[in-house]
């Protein structure tokens, strides 16, 4: 067969399986070109989820008719003036988009320059150019892309339901946006507007943060840490989560290499790295992170879609963010994310009798969260003061006198234990609030801190056990343990081989007191294995004491009395991350009198 030269409709073709996948493609490609034209304003409506219409307009600098002819040309790009990759200060550079998006759909565009007498247009229909015609339009450009695949109908099969592709613009917008906060964005679909992103003013961090709370809630920028840090040619600055403000997922993450969102193996497993001693497995934090670094240190032409990235200096990068995420996590250790808000602390229409309608539709929940709804259907003028609960059964350990328990000069900001509900819950009052602390919570993180401190001093601690324990393994749990016997010995717990199934357990870190060994031994063996070869050994040291310390803690169920109540908040007071469990939960909720004075409506 011979050999021949394809035509160039057909290479354009070819090309656009790499730079358009999806309608979230196109919308990509299309705004970063517009942001790079120095818009500031960028309107996106969608079809069908951009399957018949994609169309984005800016304010941008626009195009004169010669630059319009060249711009759908293959490799035509204005962002590359001395053609050096390794000084690239666009969002944009390799002059695929826009042929390779004619080249599979119905592409218009139409531009103005500023002070030119009119626009021009240009229609390229599935890689055929036409020619370049006056139009009218304001300053800037106007793209319309219909019938997405027309030209090659096999890539139709693989989109999803235009509800599912809308979602996928939604999200490539929200990366763009927060990366641009100077920059308006407004988005329809189908003529309805579903998303509207006003520009934001102020300094670099008011912006960002402003932008940051229109796209990931108010939750994230009212528990969220600032970063700022820099090293060498890399500087990182952004926000990330409290531990305990976190997801099931790492959709929630968004990172930027100068001004480019990313989704990097390298940067992701830093960061979960940094969270690993205050997060549960499975949990990801929250973040918006944003990646300077001088453009001879970082390649972006590793693919078509530009969604990757390589650092001259991966270490460097590395180890700049995980030590500024864990500097930035310690100045914020004893703090616990602040998301219980009034409508999920109690529903004023409990206690409603429906007259005042004004009231019922500001406090009213589709799903109230309080599970006891005993007074929702009676009426207020019904209740008297003996349907109430019976408060004084349902103390564990109550305290009448504080000035019998601690001195006042003794007393932090988890202020004083008052009571403890269902041998589970210490209540506690500061000057200003009121706090519930989970007391195994508490107490888990303070055994971790306490056992990591005694493995970085050589300084653990053990007790012998009269009676050994014996614990039958399964081979493979046997054998892990073991490889890991000398490790483990670190932190206390001594342990050797007794017979062929199992292992037999001589010392147990002198924390735990009471422990079930048994049980500790069998979780330690089945998370190992989860572990893998995915953490260096210090960090698996440290899910190791995470697991230890989740086993020697007090127990949910254990009374307390005044005494062990209120050593444990000054304990929680002087441990570091004591705001959240091992495992990423809270440790406490804090309740400012002035919120809960808003609860009956006193001023």
């Amino acid at each position: 067969m011979t050999i021949r030269i394809l035509p160039s409709n057909l290479v354009n073709q070819i090309a656009a399986g790499e730079v358009v996948e999806r309608p979230a493609s196109v919308v990509k490609e299309l705004v970063e070109n517009a942001i790079d034209a120095g818009a500031t304003n960028i309107e996106i409506r969608l079809n069908e989820g951009g399957k018949t219409l994609i169309s984005v307009t800016d304010n941008g600098k626009g195009m004169s008719q010669d630059e319009l002819s060249v711009a759908v040309e293959r490799h035509a790009t204005s962002k590359l003036p001395d053609d050096n990759l390794f000084n690239i200060n666009f969002l944009g550079f390799r002059g695929e988009a826009l042929p390779s998006i004619a080249s599979v759909a119905r592409l218009s565009i139409v531009s103005r320059k500023a002070n030119a007498d009119n626009a021009w247009k240009i229609e390229v229909d599935g890689g055929y150019k036409k020619e370049v015609i006056p139009a009218a339009l304001n300053q800037g450009t106007k793209i319309e892309v219909r019938d997405l695949f027309f030209a090659t109908p096999a890539r139709l099969k693989f989109l999803k339901t235009a509800t599912a592709e809308t979602a996928q613009c939604y999200d490539i917008l929200q990366r763009i946006a927060l990366a641009n906060p100077q920059v308006a964005f407004t988005l329809y679909d189908n003529d309805r507007k579903k998303q509207f992103l006003p520009a934001c003013n102020g300094d670099l961090f008011e912006a960002r943060l402003e932008r940051i709370a229109a796209v990931m809630g108010k939750d994230f920028a009212e528990n969220s840490i600032r970063i700022d840090a820099e090293r060498e040619d890399v500087k990182i600055y952004g926000y990330i989560s409290l531990p305990t403000l976190n997801k099931a997922n790492s959709l929630s993450q968004f990172l930027f290499v100068n001004n480019r969102p990313v989704r990097d193996k390298l940067l992701l497993g830093a960061l979960r790295g940094a969270y690993q001693d205050v997060l549960a497995s499975g949990r990801y934090p929250l973040c918006a992170l944003f990646f300077e670094v001088n453009p001879k240190y970082v390649d972006v032409n590793v693919h078509p879609a530009k969604a990757e990235v390589r650092f001259y200096d991966n270490n460097l990068v590395r180890g700049l963010l995980i030590s500024a995420v864990r500097n930035a996590i310690n100045l914020h250790a004893n703090k616990t994310s602040n998301i219980l808000n009034l409508e999920q602390l109690i529903s004023i229409n409990n206690f409603s009798d429906g007259s005042n309608k004004e009231t019922n539709e500001v406090y009213r929940l589709e799903e109230p969260v309080l599970p006891n709804r005993n007074y929702q259907s009676k009426p207020y003028k019904n209740y008297s003061q003996a349907s109430l609960p019976e408060l004084e059964r349902k103390f564990s350990v109550r305290i009448d006198d504080v000035e019998d328990v601690v001195e006042r000069s003794d007393i932090g900001p988890l202020g004083v234990a008052k009571a403890q509900f269902h041998n589970t819950y210490i209540i506690s009052q500061s000057e200003d609030s009121i706090i519930i602390t989970d007391q195994h919570a508490a107490h888990e993180r303070i055994v971790m801190e306490k056992l990591k401190q005694g493995l970085e001093k050589n300084e653990a601690a053990s007790q012998i056990l009269l009676i050994p324990e014996i614990v039958d393994l399964s081979p493979a749990e046997k054998n892990r343990i073991l490889s890991s016997a000398v490790d483990l010995a670190k932190l206390g717990l001594v342990i050797e081989e007794f017979g062929t199934t199992a292992v037999i357990v001589r010392e147990i870190p002198a924390l735990l007191g009471d422990v079930d060994v048994k049980k500790l031994i069998e979780d330690l063996a089945q998370q190992m294995a989860e572990w893998g070869n995915g953490f260096e050994l210090t960090e698996k040291l440290h899910l190791v004491c995470a697991t230890i310390a989740c086993h020697g803690s007090v127990r949910a169920g254990r009374r307390l009395n005044a005494e062990e109540m209120n050593k444990l908040l000054r304990d929680m007071e002087r441990t570091p991350h004591s705001g959240q469990c091992n495992h990423g939960r809270p440790t406490y909720v804090e309740m400012k009198i002035s919120d809960i004075a808003k609860l009956f409506d006193r001023k």
